[in-house]
């Protein structure tokens, strides 16, 4: 058994003694936590933090054709001296629900149109500039039934990363992000 456990661990390592600090991007994130993420291309790496969701029946960009709006703060970094062009949001998020639907950023027109007051804009901006944070949205048309589910985005490089949402409103810029879609 010990043998067993040992050869284990040794399969799960890359033999250099050092630990991946990138979780896998099978293994969900917490909602909050960090991906370094690859630019559209593979080139650069830009940081995606989705930190808050505001659950909303309407929207200054119309009435949720499923019922629901998830709308999704998250922010875009860059620590580098170059500007990183990441996928555009709306190319790159997805919403999977509970039961394994997979629905696309701004998968209706209220939702493709939600552009919240003192966010950058509604969608992300692709170019993310040397050095800088930046705070986007994306907007999902979801039924009462789907909050709660996982967000999903997929880099330059194709690489895929999760993050668990939660099924109430929640995250640092809450409150804020419901005034600004009224």
């Amino acid at each position: 058994m010990l043998a067993a456990t040992c050869l284990t661990l040794a399969a799960c390592s890359a033999g250099d003694g050092k630990r991946d600090p990138q979780p896998s991007p099978r293994t969900a994130l917490r909602f909050g936590q960090t991906a370094e993420t690859a630019g559209t291309g593979g080139k650069g790496t830009a940081e995606i933090t989705p930190e808050t969701v505001v659950y909303v029946g309407r929207a200054a960009g119309g009435t949720p054709e499923r019922g629901l709006f998830a709308v999704v703060a998250f922010q875009a970094g860059n620590r580098a001296e170059k500007s990183v062009t990441a996928p555009s949001a709306r190319v790159a998020f997805r919403w999977r629900t509970q039961d394994g639907k997979t629905l696309k950023a701004g998968n209706s027109e209220g939702a493709g149109r939600i552009d919240p007051v003192g966010f950058n804009d509604g969608g992300g901006k692709p170019v993310v500039r040397a050095d800088t944070h930046q705070v986007n949205t994306v907007a999902f048309d979801i039924t009462s039934a789907e909050k709660g589910g996982t967000l999903v985005y997929v880099d330059g490089e194709g690489v895929v990363f999760r993050w668990k949402v939660p099924s109430t409103n929640s995250g640092p810029t809450a409150n804020a992000l419901k005034s600004a879609l009224k």
